[in-house]
């Protein structure tokens, strides 16, 4: 062997330079274990295994299991193996050794090891084997936390990202559901998956996320969050231009409604897009009850958004600059409350807000045990504290306890922060110019919203511009045998080889 061919990625026939160059790589890694062992006549030949004991499930009968697999495809025993035979076996059946991969370089065997594989290497053969085992512990199928449901399925994604496949690959069981994978990071070397159901998915907009998400292939990527900011369009922007979800029906339904879900090694989050305000609005429950309840449901949403993110300036404007719009009885126990209350409506209505978004933020970092409860206490504490030593009145802690409320109606997380942050603006203007000052914010935030885009889809989608058949599914849902009569569901039904209905 040439001293220039020993520079080379490829591996070696010399075992002992193998496992040299390999045991210099694995240096300090106290998890990455050599075992050597002999075969042939009179054990005269030498083999090396490698393997990942954090990842690999190693024992010596899956070791046996896998090498009694190997002399089959010559009709031989490990006891007439020779180096010959093994080099003339991988050669001639190399396609068909399963389940073994073949490795011709040291960097397909770092990433066999690092993948959980036991990779075994044979003196006076340039080729290793690597052969899978089971892979580690790994967090069990559960209910998903933050998207739970009264009706409908209680499976959840996990960070295991070929299970979470098998979870999707049960719900479309169809060809044109598609997977494309990609790696990225030289270090983490982490797989991203996006999938999409082809002839549905609009490919304007599949080209443009597959020209972004390929961009990301030379950073570390641990999260799936990790890819929103090549994703979304504006980053400034406070409102979400992807979803999030661990619920696997979730995901399906989104991939035969044409979006493109994305999965990252190791995370159980599963990203949408584009996404839509609509669809912040919506849960998966509302398609398993009867329309009538979905659609009351729909509404007090609604409701619940206005709410969350107009109430505190709404009363600020009222009470500071318009009280002749209040009721007179009203106005009056609004006023008496107030009596002694040293700070203006807005530095009150400040105070309050911060006060309770303090609380919030500890009850979600706190254990989950006591975070609740420090939250609840909390609350009641500082707000009758804050009545009794005449910091904020009765009807400000009322109206921030609704907006609190309200926007914990709001179904997904990152829709509710984006109200959290929005609504200070609304009180600063609001405490300005009155009524006038919501009205200017209102028409910016409505401006935003017309010109802000997601993979290049207006993000008002189904809202604008107004067409009959969007609105069957947004603010109320018709029943489903009405609703699933649509041009998508016919082309769905095309996919599945099957004539759709009149």
């Amino acid at each position: 062997m040439t001293t220039d061919s020993r520079k080379t990625n490829a591996l070696h026939d010399d075992i002992t330079f193998n496992r040299e160059k390999l045991e210099g790589v694995f240096s300090r890694c106290g998890d990455v274990h050599f075992q050597q062992w002999n075969y042939g006549d009179g054990f005269a030949f030498q083999a090396v295994s490698v393997y990942c004991s954090s990842l690999a499930d190693y024992s010596s009968h899956l070791l046996q299991r896998a090498l009694e697999k190997i002399p089959g495809y010559e009709s031989e025993d490990w006891n007439s193996m020779t180096p010959e035979k093994l080099r003339r076996c991988l050669q001639v059946n190399n396609a068909s050794l399963q389940p073994f991969s073949l490795l011709e370089s040291f960097e397909n065997v770092y990433e066999s090891v690092m993948h959980g594989f036991i990779v075994i290497l044979f003196d006076q053969v340039n080729q290793a084997l690597g052969f899978p085992t089971e892979s580690a512990a790994r967090r069990q199928i559960t209910e998903p936390v933050n998207e739970p449901a009264v009706h409908g399925p209680r499976e959840g994604t996990t960070e295991d990202l070929s299970l979470n496949l098998t979870l999707l690959r049960s719900r479309i069981r169809n060809p044109a559901f598609k997977f494309e994978f990609l790696q990225s990071g030289a270090v983490t070397k982490s797989a991203i998956c996006f999938g999409y159901l082809d002839e549905v998915v609009n490919p304007d907009v599949l080209a443009e996320f597959r020209r972004r998400v390929e961009s990301i292939t030379d950073y570390e990527v641990l999260e799936t969050s990790y890819i929103d900011d090549w994703i979304q369009e504006s980053t400034l922007s406070p409102f979400p231009q992807v979803r999030y979800t661990e619920r696997t029906d979730t995901a399906a339904a989104a991939v035969l409604d044409g979006k493109i879900i994305v999965l990252v090694e190791n995370s159980p989050m599963i990203m949408i897009c584009p996404a839509f305000l609509v669809d912040f609005m919506g849960t998966a429950e509302d398609y398993y009850v009867r329309s009538i309840f979905s659609s009351f449901i729909r509404m007090l949403r609604l409701l619940a958004f206005i709410i969350a993110l107009t109430l505190p300036s709404l009363y600020i404007a009222l009470s500071t600059f318009h009280p002749e719009l209040i009721p007179t009885v009203l106005l009056l126990a609004i006023v008496d409350s107030r009596e002694g209350i040293p700070f203006p409506a807005f530095f009150e209505a400040l105070i309050m807000e911060a006060s309770f978004e303090l609380l919030r933020e500890a009850g979600i970092r706190l254990p989950r045990t006591v975070g609740s409860a420090v939250s609840i206490v909390g609350a009641l504490v500082i707000g009758q504290a804050a009545i009794m030593a005449k910091i904020a009145s009765p009807i400000m802690v009322i109206v921030v306890a609704l907006t609190g409320i309200a926007s914990f109606a709001i179904p997904h997380y990152d829709l509710a922060i984006s109200l959290r942050l929005l609504r200070f603006p609304y009180m600063i203007a609001a405490s300005l110019l009155g009524g006038y000052g919501l009205m200017v914010v209102f028409l910016l935030t409505l401006l935003h919203l017309t010109s802000l885009h997601s993979l290049g889809e207006p993000y008002l989608t189904s809202i604008a511009p107004f067409k009959p058949r969007d609105w069957r599914d947004l603010f109320v849902r018709v029943p489903l045998k009405v609703f699933l009569r649509s041009p998508r569901n016919r082309k769905l039904l095309r996919l599945g080889g099957r004539r759709p209905h009149p």
